[in-house]
């Protein structure tokens, strides 16, 4: 076992949540990134920090939402897995079971936040981190548009790891395959045959 596996195995421990909890989710532990770089800064003054190759998909995903009238913002990004700790830990301390927690926070080692390629998303006129954001044209477009950029939902409604569902949380998953512009014209051609 790596010293970091080791590290979350007993933060888990700590937090009392046991291994037969994750692999009934269907959870894979998650690489915690290493080398980051600020996207974007928050109008709070916080720092957004993704992965480099994410936060330029971002800047050309937003960019392009801008060209289409669309305003978006990140709310939330990289998240260390000390720092998923201390989430569990403060609902915890607030009476918050460890099932009630886990239905819409993920284990630390185990968030997309931890690899630097997880965004949480706002527009303005909704809270963020609400179900509210799906009533967007932020959401719309996004739906409409981020495949393009590399970014997909990973809550949608009753998702595999039983997550609450997460209009606002996009995950970027580099392509190898095709450049953006190919992905979308070979979609196109499959929906026309």
């Amino acid at each position: 076992m790596t010293q970091s596996a080791e590290r979350i195995r007993s933060l888990l421990v700590s937090l009392q949540i046991h291994p037969e909890r994750i692999a009934a989710k269907g959870l894979t532990l998650q690489a915690e990134a290493e080398d980051l770089i600020i996207a974007e800064v928050g109008a709070d003054g916080r720092q957004h920090l993704l992965t480099p190759a994410t936060a330029a998909a971002w800047h050309a995903m937003s960019a392009a939402a801008a060209a289409d009238g669309i305003a978006i913002r990140i709310a939330s990004a990289f998240r260390s897995v000390e720092r998923q700790a201390e989430i569990v830990r403060a609902k915890l301390a607030r009476g918050q079971s460890i099932d009630e927690i886990l239905s819409v926070s993920a284990p630390p080692g185990y968030s997309e936040h931890h690899t630097g390629c997880a965004v949480d998303l706002t527009t303005e006129g909704v809270r963020a981190l609400e179900v509210e954001f799906e009533g967007t044209a932020a959401f719309d477009w996004l739906c409409g548009n981020a495949e393009r950029f590399g970014f997909f939902l990973s809550y949608p409604r009753q998702n595999r790891h039983g997550y609450m569902y997460e209009p606002w949380h996009w995950c970027f998953k580099e392509s190898k395959q095709l450049p953006a512009g190919n992905r979308t014209q070979i979609r196109k051609k499959r929906t026309r045959a």
